[in-house]
């Protein structure tokens, strides 16, 4: 069996850019937020947290430095990203230009 390891934790891996997007599934738009390696791209799907943390002050939950504002904005509102599929290699991976829809 083989050892699984945490994607992410590579001492070498690079974090490129990460930003939120909009991905059109077939019928339906999907907030996701994509994070940029320098070996893979990950899509995660924005999910927002429906509870209420019970009378807590959120602002003192502890956030990672590293994040965009906007993450740590929105982690602090409760939400969070869950990994949307495998991450997809870079030399896999195949960039088009599209028309706005």
């Amino acid at each position: 069996r083989e050892n699984s390891e945490n994607i992410l934790s590579s001492a070498n891996r690079l974090l490129l850019h990460e930003g939120k997007l909009m991905l059109a599934e077939s019928t339906r738009l999907l907030d996701v937020y994509l994070f940029l390696f320098d070996d893979f791209l990950l899509i995660t799907k924005i999910k927002r947290n429906k509870k209420k943390y019970g009378g807590s002050d959120t602002s003192l939950i502890p956030i990672c430095p590293s994040l965009t504002p906007e993450l740590q904005s929105f982690i602090r509102e409760g939400g969070f990203c869950s990994v949307l599929d495998q991450p997809i290699p870079l030399d896999r991976l195949i960039l088009k230009n599209v028309e706005p829809v």
